[in-house]
């Protein structure tokens, strides 16, 4: 009885030092940091409805989990086998498998950051977009001319020009052309409002004509409180029936004729666009670029001024004239003896 007793006491031993083996095999299957691929960055691209044992090959194909056994037991062990999520993920050191299953059950995918500031021109996005490697120019072109994306908007738009709304967008790497111009339609929609479309409403103005408006106080000026005195000389403008005479207007027909070297000479003003202010009376045919939120508001909220001029300070900042008299005055101070000195 005694050596029976003996013998089960062994075996219980050998099990419980199985038991420990086993289990610090598995502690470290699960916590110990891998990385199996000899290059400093790998991308692993899990497309959306992959199974989970799919998911885990391409894992262990890439070199971020060590095997399948590793993986089955660190999602045995967080639960998580159907809260993996879809999308492009980047590792660069050394990860444990339960902090990959944790990064992807919290969808943190792969983004690469691309930004548009304000008054950007559709041709200029373009090549933002392919100079930060995300595709060719002309694919965003392109998908920038699909104006059925604003057709209950602007009826008018024969392209998206002043409806890419400029902000930084976090894209997944290889986003195509069509699918961030949708983004950024969207992301316009969002920004434009329904109490900003009734205000325009209001004061007789289509979204067209606000965009336009907004894009010309965004070539304008790049101060704040600027914005609604640049608004006002506009509306003020075409209230009286006055040209609004605007340089960029210029600009951005020489930039359609492919003229444009980044001068206005005398006779440039003379372009025979429609979008040439200095020819045609009223607000240009369309946005002459994408202007922000705050360019907006300025339009449907301009400054209670009657200026009707203003002029470059040469600093940044602009004199404002409610009439043509003051505005030589204004112009012969800051520009003519600038100029002569």
């Amino acid at each position: 009885m005694r050596k029976l007793l003996t013998a089960l006491a062994v075996v219980l031993i050998l099990v419980a030092a199985g038991a420990a083996l086993f289990g610090r095999q598995v502690w470290g299957r699960v916590h110990e940091p891998y990385k199996g691929y000899s290059a400093a960055e790998q991308f692993v691209e899990i497309p959306a409805g992959t199974p989970t044992a799919e998911i885990g090959r391409r894992l262990i194909e890439a070199g971020v989990v060590r095997d399948e056994a590793a993986f089955r037991i660190a999602l045995w062990w967080t639960g998580e086998s159907r809260n993996l999520q879809a999308g492009e993920y980047r590792f660069a050191e050394p990860v444990s498998v339960l902090d990959v299953i944790d990064r992807l059950a919290r969808g943190e995918v792969y983004t690469q950051r691309l930004t548009f500031p304000e008054g950007l021109t559709i041709q200029e996005m373009a090549r933002i977009y392919e100079s930060e490697g995300f595709g060719a120019a002309r694919d965003f072109i392109q998908a920038a001319s699909d104006a059925s994306l604003v057709k209950e908007l602007d009826a008018q738009a024969r392209d998206l020009e002043g409806y890419l709304f400029p902000e930084t967008y976090a894209l997944p790497r290889r986003t195509i052309a069509s699918r961030l111009v949708a983004l950024m339609v969207d992301r316009f929609r969002a920004t434009y409002t329904d109490d900003m479309r009734r205000r325009a409403e209001a004061q007789g103005l289509t979204t067209r004509q606000v965009v336009a408006l907004a894009s010309l106080v965004e070539k304008e000026t790049g101060k704040a409180d600027e914005r609604p005195l640049v608004a006002a000389v506009y509306r003020n403008r075409l209230k009286i029936g006055m040209g609004m005479q605007a340089d960029p207007t210029v600009i951005y027909a020489l930039q359609k004729a492919g003229r444009y070297d980044g001068n206005i000479r005398r006779e440039d003003l003379r372009i025979d666009s429609p979008y040439n202010t200095y020819r045609h009376l009223g607000l240009p045919p369309g946005p002459l670029g994408s202007p922000g939120k705050e360019a907006i508001l300025a339009v449907l909220q301009p400054a209670a001024t009657r200026d009707l001029y203003f002029v470059s300070r040469n600093d940044g900042s602009h004199e404002f004239s409610e009439t043509l008299a003051a505005h030589n005055r204004a112009v012969d101070r800051f520009q003519r003896r600038r100029t002569s000195s």
